[in-house]
């Protein structure tokens, strides 16, 4: 018996040591940068894409004396603790996306200009962040020649900042650095402090670490455990220590932009920072607003200079007057109702129950105070709402919450971080401060599998977009939260965030059909070299597009008709303001890959990166099919209404049935009697073409508009893995507005 005793005291022991250490990440291995492939993109190549848009802008008498660069500012790999998520087996994930297979993605696959890497800074460990600057010193050499290089790969982070409350929150932010050498970076990124904290303490349970680690057989699981270990062992930084005396292996954070500008500012390199998802309602709370960030603490106009108008995660261009909850006189949140055009998810929370009330056979009265139970739940629960409905699908919920007629709009859309709300606004709290945002606008692809610039064709939803999802219903139960039975009765939320993972808490489902293949940024440089590049970025010069390389001109015009102010430009005069526009739509594209790409890569690489197919232009080009111009007057005191301001459009031009492209000239009468300032940018929009995601739920509508009932395009096993989801849409590129201060206004007359 004794013997038995000390043998099931071993095994015990053993067992549990097996199990610690398999949580501890001791069978996996470290998530490498990976191999990048050292051949440059040939000279005549480069060459020949130079020469082919000089002859389009000469067709088109468009400014010769730069080039349009197209680029992605945005891009994972997985050294982000999401993406290394995503790419398990379990979410259909392809494996490991390290920094060399974003370099030759950019490089052959989509043949871009220049790229940054901006990996989640809650996640980059000491060791990460090294590889990481290795890996984009190793991309440029690989460029060739400084001066004329094939690729630029600039080197960034993302702060990543989520709040619980509209209060709180200020969102995600892209730091993009202009040089690469130790004298021109930061010894580590710089992280939100309250996801860094979450990082620091928060791993996946032992037991279930050590359960998908057993059960899932695929190294995979083993290594994102020794993943998630080193990022708990480089321990935050302390506190009160300048940035050069702290320890090389701690991770650095802040709480708010404010103190990320500090910091930058501190180190003193040159850098831009960009924000982006402004109205992501995935993670953005109800009711969030921009203006909290018009202050002098919260802003710096020199840094913050760019806004990510479109992304893989949707547009966050328009303003529209309708809000998720609004706010009583005491600031208690309530939920407002419908509107003809917006059907807010905490009402729709209230219809889901009346209709099982009613279905049960109770009381109309009943039923009617169930409903508004169910709306004050849901406001409670904030982002986690949804979960106040017992067993409520995707289906269930409609297009509640969405904007319904925005251009593939971000999933559950807030107006008041949209672009648009940004340019109207004021601060007239702060003399001394920023009273106005005046950002550049620029586009990218928020990929989180090394892929910069995905949006070059419409194809492979899955690899190309962010809609992973699990592989089948086994799968499902696993991640999903605890499964409960339908009722006809809402439940509160409190408590929910502790006792589920972050991800279980979200609408991670319904928001696969929201999910699109990317933007781009383009810059109008003077040459193809990273100071020139960086120039652009530094001055505006920019314009996004929704991934479609359109070529796009927009200038102020003097007297004689010169272009004096290119966009991103800002002016004071009181003279009528004329303007020039010119655009041509992309070039379509062609099946497969070009010599170089598979001269370059072999056929096994080219088949993991590019999915057999590349960046491959055919000599003929999509029409532009119209010109919008949006006009924005800031506001003129604090309480002018915002609708007053934005005019969307202000003026639209048919475009003649030209693939050479359009051009057209056009002024603002009202501009000098009207003593106020403006803003003036433009939409170039492009022909139908096939997009993935571009009906995102695919509503089925009554004669009044109604959403009758969807049919999301799942990023899990109910839709079929080959299915991309098209549907047409209008691709588009937007300018960097044109800022012009009304002289009279200036002088307060």
């Amino acid at each position: 018996m004794k013997r038995i005793l000390v043998a099931a005291a071993v095994l015990l022991v053993a067992g549990t040591v097996f199990v610690r250490g398999m949580a501890s990440g001791w069978f996996g291995e470290h998530e490498a940068p990976g191999e990048i492939t050292k051949r440059r993109v040939p000279e005549k190549i480069i060459a020949a894409r130079e020469d082919a848009q000089k002859k389009t802008a000469k067709g088109i008498d468009a400014e010769p004396g730069k080039q349009i660069l197209f680029g992605d500012l945005h891009v994972h790999t997985t050294f982000s603790t999401d993406a290394f998520l995503t790419s398990l087996p379990i979410l259909n994930g392809e494996g490991a996306h390290p920094p060399a297979d974003a370099c030759d993605y950019a490089r052959y696959c989509s043949a871009l200009d220049f790229w940054s890497i901006n990996d989640h800074a809650e996640g980059i460990t000491p060791q990460h962040w090294a590889e990481t600057v290795e890996s984009m010193r190793q991309c440029n050499e690989v460029a060739g020649d400084a001066s004329n290089p094939d690729v630029v790969a600039f080197l960034g982070w993302e702060w990543t900042q989520v709040g619980r409350t509209p209060e709180t929150h200020y969102g995600h932010k892209n730091v993009v650095l202009r040089g690469t050498a130790d004298d021109e970076i930061p010894a580590r990124p710089i992280a939100s402090r309250g996801l860094a904290q979450q990082a620091m303490t928060q791993g996946l349970p032992t037991l279930q670490a050590a359960a998908i680690g057993i059960a899932g057989g695929d190294t995979r699981y083993n290594d994102i455990l020794y993943y998630l270990n080193e990022r708990i062992e480089s321990g935050l930084c302390p506190d009160g220590v300048p940035e050069r005396e702290l320890p090389a292996d701690c991770m650095e954070s802040t709480t708010t932009p404010g103190e990320l500008f500090a910091k930058l500012d501190d180190w003193g390199h040159d850098s831009i920072v960009i924000p982006h998802g402004t109205t992501w309602g995935f993670y953005t709370p109800a009711g969030s607003t921009w203006r909290k960030q018009l202050t002098a603490a919260e802003h710096d106009p020199q840094r913050q200079t760019l806004v990510e108008i479109f992304s893989g995660h949707g547009n966050s261009e328009e303003y529209r007057d309708f809000r998720a909850v609004a706010f009583d006189d005491d600031g208690k949140a309530y939920c407002p109702e419908p509107s003809q055009d917006y059907l807010p998810s905490c009402w729709r929370a209230g219809q889901i129950i009346h209709h099982r009330c009613t279905k049960e056979g109770h009381a109309p009265g009943e039923c009617a105070r169930r409903a508004a139970e169910a709306r004050a739940l849901y406001v409670e629960g904030a982002n986690a709402g949804h979960h106040a409905i017992p067993a409520a699908t995707a289906t269930d919920w409609l297009d509640a919450g969405q904007c319904q007629d925005c251009f593939l709009p971000a999933f559950n859309y807030r107006p008041g971080g949209s672009v648009q709300y940004m340019m109207a606004i004021r601060n007239f709290d702060e003399p001394d401060g920023p009273q106005r945002f005046r950002f550049g606008f620029m586009a990218s692809s928020d990929n989180h599998t090394a892929r910069p610039g995905t949006g070059y064709k419409e194809i492979d939803r899955r690899e190309n977009t962010e809609a992973a999802g699990v592989i089948d219903a086994e799968a499902a139960d696993l991640m999903a939260p605890p499964r409960v039975d339908p009722a006809a009765r809402a439940r509160p939320t409190e408590g929910l965030a502790d006792s589920l993972q972050a991800f279980q808490l979200m609408e991670m489902e319904r928001q696969a059909s929201f999910f699109l293949t990317g933007g781009l940024v383009a810059t109008h440089a003077a040459g193809r070299d990273r100071q020139a590049i960086w120039d652009a970025l530094d001055r505006r010069e920019v314009y996004g597009t929704s991934g479609d390389r359109i070529l796009l001109w927009f200038d102020l015009l003097d007297e004689g008709g010169r272009a004096v102010v290119p966009m991103g430009g800002q002016v004071e005069m009181f003279q009528t303001p004329r303007f020039s526009v010119r655009a041509v739509g992309a070039f379509k594209q062609k099946p497969g890959c070009p010599a170089d790409a598979t001269e370059a890569l072999d056929p096994a690489r080219l088949e993991h990166l590019c999915r057999g197919e590349c960046f491959n232009p055919s000599d003929e080009r999509k029409r532009i099919t119209r010109i919008e111009v949006v006009r924005i007057r800031p506001q003129a005191h604090k309480d002018e209404p915002l609708e007053d301001l934005i005019e969307d459009p202000w003026r639209v031009f048919t475009c003649e049935p030209d693939t050479a492209g359009c051009h057209l000239e056009f002024e603002d009468t009202q501009f000098a009697g009207s003593s106020r300032d403006a803003l003036y940018y433009v939409r170039a929009i492009q022909e139908p073409s096939p997009t993935v995601n571009g009906d995102s739920l695919r509503c089925e509508r009554d004669a009044d508009g109604n959403c009758m009932e969807v049919a999301p395009c799942y990023g899990d096993f109910r839709t079929e893995y080959q299915d991309d989801c098209l549907a047409e849409s209008e691709e588009r590129a937007w300018s960097s507005p044109i800022f012009i201060d009304h002289v009279r206004a200036r002088a307060g007359t």
